[in-house]
């Protein structure tokens, strides 16, 4: 069976690239970076119902983000999490935060408000993360 991408995520964000194990997308709201992966299974809600190995994978690229957002990005404080309460695929956020941004130190679900980010922007941050990620294994399949 295809992998189908939860209507909800797709909405509210945009396909940067595929690693192993998961799709990575970066959100539209203007804040962050916020990207997010999600394993490529269907009917996965938590991360201990994928097995160990991809578990072991989905580490694995969690990690490959992570460094991303800090050596890219410098934050201040990473911010990942898979909660799932109103969307139940599986899928695992990564957050930079800024003690200057506007909810700081409050945890973002709950407490931001922002629009989404402008299209030119949008397309020049999928360019940049594409092209830090390419060596830990993102590939971009097309449209």
């Amino acid at each position: 069976m295809p992998f189908s991408l939860h209507d909800r995520l797709a909405a509210d964000s945009a396909y940067v690239g595929d690693f192993d194990l998961c799709q990575l997308r970066l959100a539209h709201a203007d804040f962050g970076p916020w990207l997010i992966l999600i394993p490529r299974k269907n009917d996965i809600h938590e991360v201990h119902h994928l097995s160990d190995e991809d578990q072991q994978q989905l580490w694995r690229e969690s990690a490959a983000v992570s460094q991303c957002l800090e050596h890219g990005f410098h934050p201040d404080k990473l911010n990942i999490a898979a909660i799932g309460n109103l969307v139940p695929q599986l899928h695992v956020h990564h957050v930079a935060r800024y003690q200057t941004d506007s909810v700081w130190p409050n945890p973002i679900w709950g407490h931001l408000n922002v629009g989404p980010r402008a299209d030119n922007k949008q397309t020049a941050l999928i360019q940049t993360l594409r092209t830090t990620l390419m060596p830990d294994g993102l590939h971009v399949n097309p449209a």
